[in-house]
């Protein structure tokens, strides 16, 4: 993983959050922590089935 990407992500999120923030529009994301932590468990869940190499390709299933 590229730190320099890493960092440049991290700003981004940065700018457009204050640029929300400065509008007064809704972050599209969960302003509680609980809701944050509902995502940082997805991304875990993700790269636990990733790591170890299981999984479905469901449009494949589908027939898609």
């Amino acid at each position: 993983m590229s730190t320099q990407l890493t960092i440049l992500a991290l700003l981004t999120g940065v700018v457009t959050g204050g640029l929300f923030r400065f509008l007064n529009v809704p972050i599209p994301a969960p302003p509680e922590l609980p809701g944050l932590m509902g995502i940082v468990g997805i991304y875990l869940g993700y790269k636990v089935v990733e790591y170890f190499g299981v999984g479905v390709d469901l449009l494949e299933t589908l027939g898609l």
